[in-house]
């Protein structure tokens, strides 16, 4: 996979002082590759290690809860107020955006391709008993699923272990287990472009203010958290919302693709 790399140099003092930091994040801008380009790129330029824990979004609000980091860079915006309004986050920020797309077999046994939105896709999947396969694990990704579903009318718990399959596993595996079934899935566009093992499945359905998908970076309270590193947490959400931050998150591609749209305020 391609990926397109310009250097970048920080339009902001650099602070004395150097560490590490944890950042509890979601999966997707793990398995994009996104961190294995910024991240090099800021610690050259502040000396700060950035460690990444990579797992669903709701498990990553628990661990920042549980004080077990010093950032937190997920998906999910309600859950994410309701950390800061808990005293756990100092404030929430805007960081970028993609969107999310439904994959599935490229004979498409549902004709989600003709639907008119996302959530008459969903309709025509539950209608015709063809194979949903979902994370079921509250990440970011399975909570969009889920309001998705209720916003369709189908509650598809009532076909679970039927049509409606879930995996309780990241985005990757749980790809896989839908290519492999010949099902449907939702993704993050970014996760499915990095995704190598596509074999006959594709993007039957995209588009749409429904399959927004904004990522937000909050940093954890010192207050709820007297250990984490205020500071270095501080210079690092400082330098992604900053211009050259966003620039680098803009001038991330995998196969000439762009995958994260950076709109801090």
């Amino acid at each position: 996979m391609k990926q397109t790399v310009i250097l970048i140099t920080l339009m902001f003092s650099v602070p004395s002082f150097a560490g590490s930091i944890i950042l509890q994040s979601a999966t997707s801008t793990q398995n994009s590759g996104l961190y294995d380009y910024l991240l090099p790129v800021f610690k050259k330029d502040s000396g700060i290690q950035v460690n990444v824990v990579a797992v669903g979004t709701g498990q990553a609000i628990k661990n920042a809860k549980r004080c077990d980091g010093d950032v937190l860079l997920v998906h999910a915006r309600s859950d994410e107020e309701a950390f800061v309004a808990a005293g756990y986050g100092d404030y929430r920020q805007d960081l970028m955006y993609n969107d999310f797309i439904i994959v599935g077999p490229a004979s498409d046994p549902a004709a989600v391709s003709g639907a008119l939105d996302a959530i008459t896709a969903l309709q025509r999947i539950s209608q015709s008993g063809a194979r949903f396969v979902s994370r079921g694990d509250e990440s970011g990704t399975h909570k969009k699923e889920r309001a998705l579903w209720q916003r369709a009318g189908v509650e598809p718990d009532t076909g679970s272990g039927q049509w409606y399959l879930e995996t309780g596993s990241g985005m990757g595996a749980t790809l896989n287990t839908s290519v492999g079934l010949g099902a449907y899935a939702l993704s993050d566009r970014a996760t499915w472009i990095a995704f190598t093992n596509k074999q006959d499945s594709t993007i039957v359905f995209d588009g749409g203010a429904d399959l927004l998908n904004q990522y937000g970076v909050i940093p954890v309270s010192a207050a709820a958290c007297p250990n984490v590193n205020r500071d270095a947490a501080e210079t690092f959400i400082r330098w992604l919302l900053s211009e050259t931050g966003q620039a680098a998150i803009a001038a991330y591609q995998l196969e000439g693709q762009q995958l994260f749209f950076p709109n801090a305020e």
